[in-house]
C-alpha cells in the first residue's frame, strides 16, 4: 500500500470522527514529509529505521510507513476503516443518498487546514458529484478571508482543477463559490464583479451576533435581497457544543427572513456541523411553511468533514422536508441554472 496514501487516509478518518486537529495533523505532516520521497527511497529508510530521525515523523506515523511499505494496509488504519462503516448518523439515510453536492466548505485559502486539491480527492471518495469552494471574504481577516486579488488567483485554480478531470463523469464537479459576509449594512463583503464571476454564493452573518432582533432583522433581509446571494449560511450563528463551547442564537424576525428568502430564490442552508446543527428544529419548520428551498451543506474546514452531510441529511428526513425542495439533491446543470436567476 502506498504509504503517503495510508497517512492520508488516516487523517481523513480521524477528521470525520472529530479528533484533535494536532493528532490529525501529525499524520498530514507526516505524508507531507515523505511525499517527495522516491518510494524506493521511503521503503529503505523504513527498512534501515532512517526515516524516524526525519522531521514530522513520530513514532505512529513511522509504524504506519513501514507496514504500508511492507505491503500491508497498516493496522490504525484498518481500525480506522472499520469503526467508519458504520454511519456518523442513525437516521437520514434516504435523503443522504439523495444528495449529489455540497455547497460550502473551506480551504487553506482562508481558514480551512488542507488544500483545494485534497477537498477534491475527499469528495471524489465521498461520492460527490460535485463541490462549492466557499472560502471567506475580505472582512473576516480573522479567517484569512480573501480579497478580490486573492479570489481572482483561487478562480484560475478551480478552473484549472475542471480543467485537468476532463469531463470525466467520475470526477468531483468544482464550483467557485464564497462565504461571503453580510456586513451591519446588510451589503455583501465582496464586490459586485467578482461575485458575478461566482457559479454559487453563501451569504453569512458572522459578527455582533447578538445584535438586537430588529438590527439583525434589517441586516439579513439586506443580505437575503441581495441579487447574487444563493444560500443563506447558518442563520442562527448559534453553538450547541464543541471546542468552542456554546453560544446562543441570534435574534430575528425569522418569519420575516424565511418568507424573503423564498420570495427572493435563496435557498436556507442546513448547516451539517455538528456544533452548529442550524437552523433548529423549529425553524426548519418555519422555513418549510414559508415555502423555503433548502441546502444541506458540511461547511467542511477539512477532508474528513465532508462527510458531515449525514447530520444534515438526518435533520433533514426529521423534519420532513422534501428532497425536491433540497438543491444539493439536484443534477448540477439544474442547480446552476436556478443560482444563476
Amino acid at each position: 500500500m502506498d504509504a503517503v496514501a495510508a497517512l492520508n487516509e488516516i487523517a481523513f478518518w480521524l477528521e470525520r470522527g472529530r479528533a484533535a486537529t494536532f493528532k490529525v495533523q501529525a499524520f498530514r505532516k507526516a505524508a507531507a514529509a515523505i511525499g517527495s520521497l522516491p518510494p524506493d527511497e521511503v521503503a529503505a529508510r523504513a527498512r534501515t529505521g532512517r526515516l524516524k530521525s526525519m522531521k514530522g515523523i513520530g513514532d505512529r506515523t513511522f509504524q504506519v510507513i513501514q507496514q504500508a511499505v511492507e505491503g500491508s494496509v497498516p493496522e490504525y488504519l484498518a481500525d480506522l476503516r472499520e469503526k467508519g462503516a458504520v454511519p456518523l448518523a442513525a437516521g437520514g439515510a434516504s435523503v443522504r443518498n439523495a444528495l449529489r453536492g455540497d455547497l460550502h466548505s473551506h480551504s487553506d485559502w482562508s481558514d480551512g487546514g488542507s488544500p483545494i486539491e485534497a477537498m477534491v480527492a475527499a469528495a471524489e471518495v465521498l461520492g460527490r458529484e460535485y463541490l462549492a469552494l466557499t472560502d471567506h471574504s475580505p472582512n473576516l481577516t480573522i479567517a484569512n478571508g480573501l480579497s478580490v486579488e486573492r479570489l481572482t488567483e483561487q478562480l484560475d485554480v478551480v478552473d484549472a482543477i475542471n480543467a485537468a478531470s476532463g469531463g470525466d463523469n467520475g470526477k468531483v464537479r468544482l464550483l467557485a463559490g464564497i462565504e461571503v459576509d453580510i456586513l451591519e449594512s446588510g451589503r455583501l463583503d465582496q464586490e459586485p464583479e467578482m461575485l458575478d464571476r461566482l457559479d454559487i454564493v453563501v451569504a453569512s452573518v458572522h459578527s455582533k451576533l447578538r445584535a438586537d432582533r430588529k438590527t439583525m432583522t434589517e441586516r439579513m433581509l439586506g443580505g437575503i435581497t441581495a441579487p447574487h446571494t444563493n444560500v443563506l449560511g447558518h442563520c442562527t450563528g448559534r453553538l450547541v457544543e464543541g471546542g468552542r463551547g456554546t453560544r446562543p442564537q441570534s435574534e430575528f424576525d425569522a418569519a420575516e427572513v424565511f418568507a424573503a428568502c423564498a420570495e427572493n430564490n435563496v435557498a436556507v442552508e442546513i448547516n451539517s456541523r455538528p456544533e452548529r446543527q442550524d437552523p433548529p428544529d423549529n425553524l426548519i419548520q418555519l422555513a418549510l411553511e414559508a415555502g423555503c428551498l433548502f441546502s444541506i451543506d458540511s461547511d467542511a474546514h477539512a477532508p474528513g468533514q465532508l462527510d458531515f452531510l449525514q447530520y444534515g441529511a438526518e435533520r433533514a428526513e426529521r423534519n420532513n422536508v422534501p428532497l425536491e425542495r433540497i438543491i444539493t439533491t439536484w443534477p448540477v446543470d439544474k442547480l446552476l441554472e436556478w443560482a444563476a436567476k
